[in-house]
């Protein structure tokens, strides 16, 4: 049965939208969190037509106090959203234009095109902002346990198989990089968004006598210095979406590295490997298996950044066909946003959570490093220091290495006499290359994992995060 005539776009209409196309259509239902954004925006665009002269300023006023009241209806949760007004603009402005009478004046020179981009972009600076706190909270977290470990070593992975001996400390410190990675795309997605899209209007602009700069320096889009930043194509303005795919990306990445941070966690804290402990707080049990410390939080980590990817998925298939400029289709660019947001502002709050509470065991990890294997390649750099090349110095490990699974015996304790027969620069000094501290000492450029480096790199991550 068809409704009545839709208030906002309806003149060259004869019949509303069905009960079907109304509930097929509307966003409000999602949208309605870009209220304060969108109030934003309308008290600017309330001051620039009163700035240019297209409003009096008593009508300026009017509006103003009139978003102010709905602003605080909607914060205290007693605003009714009408889902028959299809959005978030559409609800707003049709209490304001009940209240104030000179609202009905506000949507000059303005569509629901830029307004809902300017929208956006306001979220977009104001989410990544929030998503940086939380982002620095899980560095914080990381640089707290890894100065918690010390000097503590666990053997280094490839293959997840055992490599080399690394520090935890040095091991955490990787994600602490990957983490300021993550916070500088989060900064660039806020400097792409600061760009005022308000003045495109649907495509084409308007033949009023706006002032854009106005409107973007009253909002906040401005540069360092404090000039307005405007969009410089009004097509453009409306139309792109890569500032939504940016955003999606981040927050893809965050989980990412979220993800194999927790797949590390999850490893230690087996029966396996049993290098750490994870708190309580963050873990359950079983419901049949009593003994059981399942580590929940690090498995859904894993599993919401398959979600976020998912998002951005979505955004790329959203956008891809597309002719300019709007098409009713980016009504659905929000959902995917508004989750990715909300997904890693709780991951990485879960993530600083649990390793706040992790602990470390050392007894383990120290039973763990022990293994003479772990120190093949160091024995290699020895051959090469006595002048061996090192592919051939590669293999005389190799053999080695061969001959003690062959006599079940730990590397460093393979009879010299024996390993001599393998090569002659295999010296009787051969057995000094085994010692974890002075492979430590010896692993000592830029960014290694020798106890001087790891010392100069937390101390790196303290002042940056001071």
């Amino acid at each position: 049965m068809a409704k009545k005539k839709q208030a906002t776009w309806g003149g060259r209409f004869t019949a509303g939208p069905a009960e079907l196309m109304l509930k097929f259509s509307e966003s409000v239902s999602f949208d309605s969190r870009l209220a304060p954004f969108d109030i934003a925006g309308s008290k600017a665009h309330a001051a620039m037509l009163a700035h240019v002269g297209l409003i009096t300023v008593r009508e300026r006023n009017a509006i103003h106090r009139g978003l102010k009241a709905i602003e605080v209806e909607i914060a205290a949760g007693k605003f009714k959203w009408q889902p028959e007004l299809e959005d978030v603009h559409m609800n707003i402005e049709q209490a304001l234009t009940l209240r104030v009478p000179a609202a009905a004046k506000l949507h000059t020179a303005r569509s629901r095109n830029d307004q809902v981009a300017t929208d956006m972009k306001l979220f977009f600076k104001w989410a990544c902002a929030e998503v940086d706190e939380r982002l620095d909270g899980a560095q914080r977290a990381l640089l707290a346990l890894a100065q918690q470990a010390g000097d503590l070593l666990i053997p280094g992975y490839t293959h997840l198989q055992r490599a080399q001996p690394v520090q935890v400390a040095h091991h955490l410190a990787a994600y602490l990089e990957m983490l300021e990675r993550d916070r500088g795309r989060f900064a660039a997605v806020a400097a792409n968004a600061n760009w005022c899209p308000l003045g495109a209007g649907a495509l084409a602009g308007t033949t009023l006598p706006i002032d854009r700069e106005f409107t973007a320096k009253a909002l906040g889009f401005v540069d360092a210095k404090g000039r307005p930043q405007v969009t410089q194509n009004s097509m453009d303005s409306v139309a792109d979406r890569d500032v939504f795919i940016e955003f999606a990306t981040a927050a893809a990445l965050v989980g990412t590295h979220l993800s194999r941070l927790a797949e590390d966690l999850i490893l230690w804290a087996s029966s396996e490997f049993n290098y750490l402990s994870l708190p309580d707080a963050f873990c359950t049990g079983s419901s049949l298996m009593p003994q059981k410390k399942n580590p929940d939080a690090c498995e859904i980590l894993r599993g919401k950044s398959a979600r976020l990817q998912g998002n951005l998925t979505t955004l790329l298939t959203l956008t891809k066909g597309l002719p300019l400029t709007y098409n009713r289709d980016l009504q659905d660019d929000k959902p995917p946003i508004f989750d990715s947001f909300d997904q890693t502002i709780m991951a990485l709050e879960v993530t600083a959570g649990t390793l706040t509470g992790a602990t470390f065991k050392e007894e383990a990890c120290a039973a763990a490093v022990a293994d003479p294997a772990l120190l093949a390649t160091d024995l290699a750099d020895y051959l090469v220091e006595a002048g061996v090349p090192f592919r051939e110095a590669h293999h005389v490990v190799g053999a080695v290495v061969k001959l003690a699974e062959d006599q079940n015996t730990p590397l460093n304790e393979l009879a010299t006499a024996d390993v001599q027969k393998i090569h002659r620069a295999l010296k009787a000094d051969w057995i000094k290359v085994f010692d974890l501290k002075r492979a430590g000492v010896r692993r000592n450029g830029t960014g290694m994992p020798g106890p001087k480096q790891v010392k100069r790199q937390l101390v790196r991550w303290q002042k940056r995060l001071a």
